[in-house]
């Protein structure tokens, strides 16, 4: 007679928010109405961190309140940083203060649903991390993004293949789940606090040689996106240009290069 084994995960979901009063608590709501019924279910035992960013409104006051409706809910409040700085951060915290075995984060515009989040985990299998894509065959992008976006996008992770050799379609889409050997080895060596964060944490994933599949993924495009492309499109370029040059044999450039450019902009 044979057995099944079924193993529970435990999962830690980083949601960092930079002034995000107006949506927080509606993603708060839906994340944790969706886990917790799968928690009851026996599926999957989770934490929902929201790491607050340098913020000026009252998105702190907005978690409280939800944290007081769900024990589960815990958050750190940040002075400063950018949303790599802030994922660093949480990443951190559940390293030191938990045993959660896969550690995510999603973006705090719910631009990925509960139930998208959800079905990452399920497309884990045996790999040490998965990554949501827009751009993969069986996505669907509602409503869809504006022609510029779709072009610097294209033309960004393209550079990313070309330079850095990652194979991935889309390295920006906000929802990603690792597990947490991956995390503790990688860390330490990701340098970006703000833009071209998940590709330094993805070129550090694939020179340790850990395994990451790219998933089809339900997204929708917000309309108040923190980011703009057009400006923060060439910062990212040079940032994907700066994690080459840490990674070639003319590193010995880098100090020059963070003078001119980092150091001044403060790009890091």
């Amino acid at each position: 007679m044979g057995y099944i084994i079924f193993f529970m995960f435990n999962l830690a979901i980083l949601i960092p928010a930079y002034n995000e009063e107006k949506r927080i608590g509606k993603t708060l709501d839906s994340y944790s109405e969706y886990f917790e019924n799968l928690r009851k279910n026996g599926k999957i035992n989770y934490d929902l961190i929201v790491i607050i960013n340098n913020t000026f409104d009252d998105t702190e006051k907005i978690v409280k309140q939800k944290q007081r409706k769900n024990r589960l809910i815990n958050y750190i409040n940040l002075e400063k940083g950018g949303k790599g700085f802030a994922i660093t951060a949480g990443f951190k915290k559940v390293l030191n203060e938990s045993e959660n075995d896969l550690i995510g984060f999603v973006d705090a515009d719910m631009s990925t649903r509960p139930e998208a989040f959800y079905d990452l985990i399920l497309k884990l299998g045996n790999y040490d991390g998965v990554i949501a894509s827009r751009y993969l065959k069986g996505s669907l992008v509602k409503p869809k993004p504006p022609l510029k976006r779709i072009i610097v996008s294209r033309i960004f992770n393209k550079l990313i293949r070309v330079l850095l050799f990652l194979p991935y379609k889309d390295t920006q889409c906000g929802a990603k789940v690792f597990r947490r050997n991956l995390i503790e080895k990688i860390l330490p060596k990701i340098t970006f606090s703000k833009w071209a964060y998940d590709v330094d944490l993805l070129y550090n994933a694939k020179k340790k040689n850990f395994k990451i599949i790219e998933v089809p993924t339900i997204w929708s495009d917000k309309e108040y996106s923190k980011i703009n492309f057009m400006k923060s499109g060439p910062w990212m370029v040079l940032g994907i240009i700066r994690l080459r040059l840490i990674n070639s044999p003319l590193r010995f450039l880098i100090g020059v290069y963070d003078k001119t450019l980092f150091k001044v902009h403060n790009i890091k």
